[in-house]
């Protein structure tokens, strides 16, 4: 079985702050994480920059040039109450983004079976013209599309376990044929969209759990609702986006995961793609903001990702 890293030191440069939660110390904890010998065997890769090419297959070009034209040359820039960018932020975004489009090249070729992501800024809140929520462009939509653009996917799924729904996502696939995307997320919450009455059951799933949810609780509806959707529509690639702050540790969240959690989420994802996707699946880092929690669930995660 063979597993990719992909990551870029340029991740490591985009800082939105010294106080902001999407921190540089969540890359190095997890890059760190991932130095331990039980992953001696990932092979680690350096992330390209994903063209505009890429990015205009879900992002409208007039907002991918306002968003580099947006990055300072000294400080930071605010693109919103959240979303700040500095002067490293372009060729991070660029980068991450590139990550998962590498990601499908490596499964598609038979490089790679899977492969995660460890890049910031994250992507899942991203719309086609707007960043959000700590994002600039829609890294796991990006591969997504690139997938099917390149390489005729005919059913792309994308589960999202982050504890906020990834309304970016969302909106992107949203009734576009052959994509499917499953949220699990907790409601309440930012960015309050990710409503279950609002499912469209043709490619959009939302399980939405209330504040205080445990692992016990967690599971048997992950697996009776959203998970029998995810193995009904047998997919032939599947993407995560692999946020960690559904942890009961996650100071952003109210959610009561642990890590032991993550990683049956993940070899539950696992057993599908290899029932319909000969084991294909490329996950993407996205939320997680207690560096500890952090580091125990990515180790999990991939473990499980190795497995």
């Amino acid at each position: 079985m063979n597993t990719w890293l992909i990551t870029h030191p340029a991740c490591l440069e985009h800082d939105p702050g010294p106080d902001h939660p999407e921190s540089v110390d969540r890359l190095r904890t997890v890059l760190s994480a991932l130095e331990g010998s039980n992953f001696q065997f990932l092979q680690r890769q350096e992330a390209p920059q994903a063209t505009i090419e890429q990015l205009a297959r879900v992002h409208d070009r007039e907002y991918i040039e306002r968003v580099l034209a947006s990055i300072p040359e000294q400080g930071r820039y605010m693109l919103d109450n959240d979303t700040v960018v500095s002067p490293a932020s372009g060729e991070a975004a660029l980068r991450a983004a590139g990550a998962v489009c590498l990601a499908v090249d490596a499964v598609m070729s038979g490089e790679a079976d899977r492969v995660f992501c460890a890049v910031r800024p994250p992507g899942h809140h991203a719309e086609a013209d707007r960043a959000m929520g700590f994002c600039l462009f829609n890294n796991i939509a990006v591969g997504a599309a690139h997938a099917r653009a390149v390489y005729k996917v005919r059913r792309v799924a994308i589960v999202d376990f982050d504890v906020h729904h990834g309304n970016g996502t969302a909106a992107i696939f949203e009734g576009r044929k052959g994509f499917f995307y499953l949220s699990s997320h907790q409601q309440p919450l930012f960015p309050d969209t990710g409503d279950p009455s609002k499912n469209r059951r043709q490619n959009i799933f939302n399980l939405a759990l209330p504040p205080y949810t445990s692992g016990l609780d967690f599971r048997p509806v992950f697996q009776d609702e959203l998970l029998r959707e995810l193995d009904e529509f047998a997919p032939e690639l599947i993407f995560i986006s692999a946020g960690f702050d559904a942890h009961y540790e996650d100071p952003l969240a109210n959610l009561r995961l642990n890590e032991r959690d993550f990683g049956w989420i993940t070899e539950e994802i696992v057993t599908i793609a290899r029932r319909h996707s000969k084991g294909r699946v490329i996950s993407a880092l996205e939320g997680g903001y207690n560096l500890d929690a952090l580091r125990r669930s990515v180790i999990a995660h991939v473990s499980a990702l190795m497995g």
